[in-house]
């Protein structure tokens, strides 16, 4: 039990990392998310189901979801269409390319076939099969996020990082502010593409309305996220970004498992789910506001303090 939640919440993180880049550092809301971990899924079952790679399916799940995000930044960029917008637009047109990937069927099952999850107790036989499916995400996982921590530091990551906070600034460095964009929404698709791959062998079958709130469900996660600790560091972000996913799916989980006590059915967790994203919203303002109040009051203090001395000082 407690290790699928893990291995849940694992695979879960990608997109959070993903949706975290967007809506975080880019300051785009891009709803691409819902098309694009669909899109992932199908891409990983057709790979897998004609005999290819593992690796090489996930692979090109990731590039599919790269080539989603940039054309929501192309249609943003040329058309110059509000950023929510052409993700609701690149949205609305995966799920038909995803249904023409699965062969316009609507769901396709991986049961037949090997997957990653069903490899894993072989490769880890030292250890119970449920622990090496946990085993083999977490390494997935930490291999990405070692890569997006590094990718952040170099100067384009940098740029990257930059460029939600200032654009203007940005474009000062004479840096084109539509490439940036292009390439962080490929990449922050692309991370939730491969969350998409990840799970559709975990579950055992891709569907092309795998996508449906799952932008909302990655908000909600990075909201817990945050509670945790504060941080502008970028290993620490997805640090957070990980373990939000993962209380996230534990919330889930003993909702669906104790729920009834209280009344709650699995209706209604995505309207817990909302409501969640809005109190940590408004947790998050008011935090914000008193921080910025006690920084004032510290600021008026140490004026008058030093008024006060130099009043001293010319007596």
């Amino acid at each position: 039990m407690i290790e699928g939640i893990f291995v849940d919440g694992l695979i879960f993180s990608l997109m959070a990392i993903g949706i975290l880049i967007s809506f975080r550092i880019l300051d785009i809301a891009d709803l691409t998310c819902d098309g694009s971990v669909a899109t992932g899924a199908a891409v990983t079952t057709m790979f897998i189901i004609h005999g290819w790679p593992i690796y090489l399916a996930l692979f090109f799940s990731f590039l599919a979801g790269v080539l989603a995000g940039m054309v929501t930044a192309a249609i943003h960029n040329k058309l110059k269409i509000p950023g929510l917008l052409a993700g609701i637009l690149t949205m609305t047109m995966l799920y038909s390319i995803n249904l023409r990937i699965l062969g316009n069927k609507a769901n396709i099952p991986l049961l037949r076939v090997e997957t990653m999850y069903t490899k894993l107790p072989h490769i880890f036989s030292f250890i119970p099969s449920e622990w090496a499916s946990l085993l083999g995400t977490l390494l997935v996982v930490l291999f990405v996020k070692v890569l997006i921590d590094i990718f952040f530091r170099t100067d384009l990551g940098v740029a990257l990082g930059a460029l939600g906070g200032n654009e203007q600034m940005v474009i000062s460095q004479g840096i084109n502010p539509k490439v940036l964009k292009l390439l962080g929404l490929g990449l922050s698709n692309g991370l939730i593409a491969l969350s998409g791959g990840l799970l559709a062998q975990y579950q055992g079958f891709a569907d092309a309305n795998l996508g449906q709130g799952m932008v909302v469900q990655g908000l909600a996660a990075i909201m817990l996220g945050e509670f945790l600790f504060s941080t502008n560091r970028i290993s620490l972000l997805t640090l957070r970004a990980i373990l939000g996913a993962i209380m996230y799916k534990a919330l889930m989980f003993f909702g669906r498992k104790y729920g009834y006590l209280i009344h709650i059915t699995p209706n209604d967790f995505k309207l817990l789910t909302g409501i969640l994203v809005i109190s940590s919203l408004f947790i998050a303002q008011t935090r914000t506001v008193a921080s910025s109040k006690g920084a004032k009051k510290k600021a008026i203090a140490r004026r008058v303090a030093r008024q006060e001395a130099e009043t001293k000082e010319a007596n």
